[in-house]
């Protein structure tokens, strides 16, 4: 049977990783009741996510920037998530994260794992203070589902192989052009929307459900 490669492309907070970067980051603000609030009302569409994702930022004001260290060592991948990368690498497939969170946060896992295709928002910093304000076109909805067909070009790959697997609102778009789309542990109108579902704290099954 020809190979046929894949393209596969994971949202990152609570998908390729346990946590939510912005919560930890609320935590050491003590902001994390109100940007809770305003994260939940996003995820479930409530909210234009560009708006939240701005209004949650600019909570983090005054912050040191020494905080995006300790953030990253609180962030851990999600069972099977390290493993499932290598093992698409291995033979021969590409992965991309795409994160309506921060790239200040994903950075050193993205290099350890040898993750080519990747976007996040950019924090802004100045003078080594978080200034509650962003760098760089925010990535919502809609840029991840151009980021899908960017990466699926880049690497090759046909829309139709490509894999999308997220759990909010945020990842709609990128999984309705996706040939695949999984919601893991996701929000309702996700799962209802998805082709496949994984409802267990772990990405050991995407091979298997994908054919790989």
């Amino acid at each position: 049977m020809a190979f046929v490669k894949r393209l596969v492309q994971l949202d990152v907070d609570s998908t390729f990783i346990q946590q939510e970067a912005i919560q930890l980051l609320a935590a050491k603000a003590g902001v994390l009741e109100q940007v809770s609030a305003i994260t939940e009302s996003a995820m479930r569409g409530e909210l234009d996510f560009e708006q939240s994702l701005r209004a949650r930022v600019a909570l983090l004001k005054g912050l040191p920037e020494t905080v995006i260290q300790q953030v990253q060592q609180e962030i851990s991948p999600t069972d099977g998530a390290e493993d499932l990368v290598t093992e698409l690498h291995a033979k021969g497939h590409s992965v991309a994260l795409v994160s309506g969170g921060f790239i200040d946060i994903i950075e050193p896992l993205i290099h350890s794992l040898s993750i080519k295709y990747y976007k996040a928002n950019k924090l802004e910093i100045v003078d080594g203070t978080l200034t509650g304000g962003l760098t760089g076109p925010v990535i919502d909805r809609a840029a991840k589902a151009s980021a899908l067909r960017e990466f699926a070009i880049h690497s090759a790959v046909a829309m139709e192989n490509t894999v999308a697997i997220g759990d909010g609102a945020n990842d709609l778009d990128m999984m309705a052009i996706a040939g695949v789309s999984i919601a893991f542990n996701a929000k309702p109108i996700v799962a209802e929307l998805a082709d496949l579902t994984i409802n267990e704290p772990s990405l050991r099954s995407v091979q298997t459900l994908i054919g790989i």
